[in-house]
């Protein structure tokens, strides 16, 4: 950073105010006067002709977009942000109050270890202009979220002055296990254009894994029948039967949306599928390549198991639209073989895989740290493959494979997550953590692996180190959470936790006086479900009146009038015949909503609400309690609602949980039972949105008077 430091002194003999722009993360800045941008009088953002169709070559992506379509997003951005609208003008034609994108091979765009990187950018400010000058197209994508968070914690305007902000290490985001959880595309897109706004550049998906670590303690036949799933789904014959739920899956144009959505917005999909360890699924399918007594691993000495491996990969390589692809090689553990003789094999499969994928694709492969070098190992893996630590029980990054050269991703298990239980791991990022993380004093960063004993941290300036990832698993399964809940998970710390990994300087005060703000402004997301409202009546509608026109007026003074085609009766209610129904211009609700309604039912097995995140109803076939559905699992109260007379029922999201109350009486609350490794059960929370899409349908026949929603519980 030397360039940097000698322009930051530069600029402090011209008596010029140096101090980062406080952002998620922070920008190093000097303020030239007391000037402003005024960003609600831009008249247009302007793409310097030269590097119009330019792309970034040095980050993950093989689909990098061009400076023209980052511009385009950045437009559509500062639309949302401002309520300004200009378009994209001409360089000949540039004009007062215009930002200009452009790009420069400047010396001072180095990351933590002084290498040149792509992803950096310069700030010029004026009070007429602004100019955002990247080493990429990516650099300028970054410098655009900078622009778009200060509009917001500066109402609308940036000082005026100039910055030079570049990202220490070039792999920053997260990793979702969606192997033993399935995640719609939606929400995965959702996702990274959250992360995003964060300046995170990475989502690593586990695409591969099954339910439970000691599956030996059921009989072979519960083995082959136990919960496991390959979530890629190709009608190609040579993987035939790998992916037995077509419902639960990603075809290949699915994962190209996800991919090139991702990608539209600087975020790249890393893609995992995963052997020999976790592998019940490659087993269950192939039942002769199982290691005897655990066959949720492979047998790597069978002749035919590297071949079936790289006949997966070579299917579905082609998909991916990355540079690096992770194979897994986690917790291959057999407990008939000397940790030496597995380590021999697994290196033999790690090495096979990684030649292999290299050949025909070119792409560079990640393992999670399991078997770390040896001198009497006549096979030690490829210094090729990027290392991804998790804990220090497998290796030591530093002493195991930082010193003997190879490069290691940081996920250490201080910062896994298991979604609603664990004995060991926690359900929310550890924000003092996050702030307070270094041994030696100070915050967190990608370096530092182990936040207790410094001498197991590589220097800042590594070059050994390509990031941090922070891990979030699903080890009780499909039905633990709903999609949101992933979300929820992250949502109060990961911001925080992006600023370490770029290499930002945020103090946790300054985190907290701006962090709600900031979220509720990032574009391309609505992952907090929010709606818009005057007041803490979010929708009212009083269905004892007549329609007109089949309109039902919203008398919460927001405007939200439903749509029906169902009649008003003489009984001065809304009588659904099981044909029609009630929409709303709504589609959720998240956490914090009192959802109030009478209804008279005459049948069960229908739905009541239904949204694209979860629905209520009354039965489902098997049962006729009152349940929620939500992530295509169902989750049902003890608890039956009478047919042909009136209720006063309420739908209730409060913070991490969810009830349901009738009449006024006791809150029954909506839960999960998890499976704890086949051992024991637990009952956890769950946190349902409000379904506000539809009312109605599906076959309900009934009436009701009247629908209020509220913005709290």
């Amino acid at each position: 950073m030397a360039g940097i430091t000698a322009w930051l002194t530069i600029s402090l003999c011209c008596s010029l105010t140096v101090a980062d722009l406080v952002g998620i993360p922070t920008v190093p800045f000097v303020t030239s006067a007391a000037g402003h941008y005024d960003f609600h009088q831009t008249q247009s953002i302007v793409v310097d002709p030269r590097y119009g169709n330019a792309t970034d070559t040095n980050g993950w992506t093989l689909i990098p977009p061009t400076l023209n379509d980052f511009a385009r997003t950045f437009q559509e951005d500062l639309t949302h942000i401002t309520g300004r609208s200009c378009g994209l003008g001409h360089w000949h034609e540039t004009k007062a109050l215009s930002i200009i994108l452009t790009l420069d091979n400047c010396s001072d765009f180095v990351d933590a270890a002084g290498r040149w990187t792509s992803e950096a950018y310069r700030l010029d400010i004026t009070e007429n202009n602004i100019t955002v000058t990247g080493a990429s197209p990516l650099g300028v994508w970054w410098g655009t979220r900078t622009l778009l968070q200060q509009a917001v914690l500066q109402n609308g305007s940036i000082s005026t002055g100039s910055g030079v902000d570049s990202p220490g290490w070039n792999t920053r985001g997260v990793f979702l296990d969606a192997g033993r959880h399935y995640y719609p595309p939606s929400f995965l897109v959702e996702m990274c254009n959250w992360t995003s706004f964060w300046k995170q550049n990475t989502f690593h998906l586990h695409l591969s894994d099954n339910l439970y670590n000691n599956v030996d303690i059921y009989s072979l036949e519960r083995q082959l029948e136990l919960y496991a799933r390959f979530r890629l789904l190709s009608d190609d014959p040579a993987v035939a039967g790998l992916n037995k739920y077509a419902n639960e899956s990603y075809t290949l144009q699915d994962f190209d949306h996800i991919q090139s959505a991702c990608a539209a917005r600087g975020v790249t999909v890393i893609p995992e599928i995963e052997a020999p360890g976790h592998a019940l699924v490659i087993s269950q399918w192939k039942p002769e390549l199982a290691l005897e007594g655990q066959i949720d691993l492979l047998n790597i000495s069978n002749p035919d198991t590297i071949p079936q491996m790289e006949t997966i990969w070579k299917t579905f390589l082609p998909w991916f639209q990355s540079k690096v692809v992770h194979i897994g090689a986690d917790e291959y553990v057999d407990s008939q073989l000397s940790k030496n003789a597995l380590a021999v094999v697994y290196n033999t499969f790690v090495n096979a895989m990684n030649d292999f994928i290299r050949s025909v694709s070119g792409k560079s492969v990640r393992i999670w740290g399991t078997f770390p070098p040896q001198a009497n190992y006549t096979n030690n893996i490829s210094k090729d493959v990027t290392i991804q630590h998790w804990e220090f029980f497998e290796d030591n990054p530093v002493f195991d494979y930082i010193n003997n050269q190879y490069s290691v991703i940081n996920s250490d298990d201080h910062f896994y997550l298991v979604q609603k239980y664990s004995g060991s791991y926690a359900q929310q990022l550890n924000k003092t953590l996050i702030f307070h993380g270094n041994p030696l004093g100070g915050a967190f960063a990608p370096n530092i692996f182990d936040p207790n004993n410094a001498t197991n941290n590589p220097p800042r300036d590594s070059p050994y180190v390509p990031g941090h990832i922070a891990a979030q698993w699903n080890d009780y399964g499909y039905n633990t959470s709903t999609y949101l809940e992933a979300y929820d998970a992250w949502r109060n710390g990961l911001p925080a936790l992006a600023d370490k990994q770029w290499g930002g300087k945020l103090k946790e005060e300054q985190y907290d006086a701006i962090f709600e703000k900031l979220q509720a402004a990032a574009p391309g997301q609505n992952l907090d479900r929010t709606i818009p409202s005057k007041s803490s009546t979010i929708l009212k509608y009083d269905l004892t009146k007549d329609c007109d026109n089949g309109i039902v007026q919203d008398l919460s003074g927001n405007n939200y009038n439903g749509h029906t085609n169902c009649t008003t009766t003489a009984k001065s209610s809304l009588l659904f015949d099981g044909t029609c129904t009630l929409t709303t211009p709504l589609t959720s609700k998240g956490k914090n909503y009192t959802l109030s309604f009478s209804l008279n039912p005459s049948v069960y097995n229908v739905p009541l609400f239904t949204g694209p995140d979860s629905q209520l109803r009354l039965g489902n076939g098997t049962s006729t309690q009152v349940m929620m559905i939500s992530a295509g699992n169902a989750f049902a109260l003890n608890y039956t609602l009478p047919l042909n007379s009136w209720s006063q029922a309420t739908l209730i999201g409060r913070g991490n949980q969810t009830f349901f109350s009738v009449d006024g009486g006791k809150e029954m609350e909506f839960t999960t039972k998890l499976g704890v490794n086949g051992e024991f059960f637990i009952w956890a929370n769950m946190a349902m949105t409000a379904p506000l899409q539809t009312i109605g349908g599906g076959g309900f026949e009934g009436e009701m008077r009247e629908v209020v929603l509220v913005d709290h519980a």
